[in-house]
């Protein structure tokens, strides 16, 4: 009994230095892939998921990218936004205990009520993603070598690791408004990230963000 208990002590320790590790650098549903993360850190192979009621950027880009994890390459769509305002902000996680058939999950909250988590040169993979989405001033189609808006393509001019396919298609805009988002994501990287009113949970079994009406 002694040895199981110590034992279920370290997962515990697991779930807290690890999930947070994963997941609570993680912003809006939207973005960074294997080109953003080159310089700083590596990317997990650790899905997780990302819901808020509404998002306001100014200045966004994206483009396509891949994510390197240890289990090989992940698709990704990477989104840039120079300044974020994002409100009901949820994002959850579940990694399953390595030799059991149990699970551990982290569930984040920030942003509700009259409060907004904002963020400034905010990069997230997206793997898939809804929202109901309005952009001013589009251009669809133009080279990713060539964007204007937005904090530009992930990593650029850094030891050239794998940012992005010269010339591939890009999508930018001066403003973007995304209401009822739910996405999935692999990573996300932000200059400045302020979390009001944060709650943040550890618990066993699963966890889901429930989307939020804009």
């Amino acid at each position: 009994m002694e040895s199981q208990t110590r034992g279920g002590t370290r997962w515990r320790r697991f779930a807290v230095v690890m999930v947070p590790s994963v997941a609570a650098t993680a912003a809006i549903g939207v973005a960074v892939a294997q080109g953003a993360l080159a310089a700083s850190f590596s990317v997990s192979g650790q899905q997780f998921q990302v819901t808020a009621g509404k998002l306001h950027g100014k200045g966004f880009v994206q483009y396509g990218a891949m994510d390197q994890t240890k289990a090989g390459g992940k698709p990704v769509a990477v989104v840039g936004i120079d300044e974020a305002q994002i409100t009901k902000l949820c994002q959850a996680v579940t990694i399953p205990i390595p030799l059991t058939d149990k699970k551990v999950s982290m569930k984040l909250e920030a942003g509700g009520g009259d409060k907004q988590v904002t963020a400034s040169k905010l990069y997230i993979d997206a793997e898939d993603m809804k929202a109901n989405a309005t952009f001013k001033n589009v251009d669809i189609g133009v080279s990713v070598d060539n964007t204007t808006k937005g904090p530009g393509p992930a990593g650029a001019g850094k030891n050239g690791e794998g940012v992005h396919v010269p010339g591939s298609f890009a999508q930018q805009a001066d403003e973007v408004w995304f209401d009822s988002v739910d996405q999935k994501a692999w990573a996300t990287s932000a200059g400045t990230f302020t979390l009001p009113g944060l709650h943040m949970g550890v618990n066993m079994g699963d966890a889901q963000c429930d989307v939020p009406k804009g």
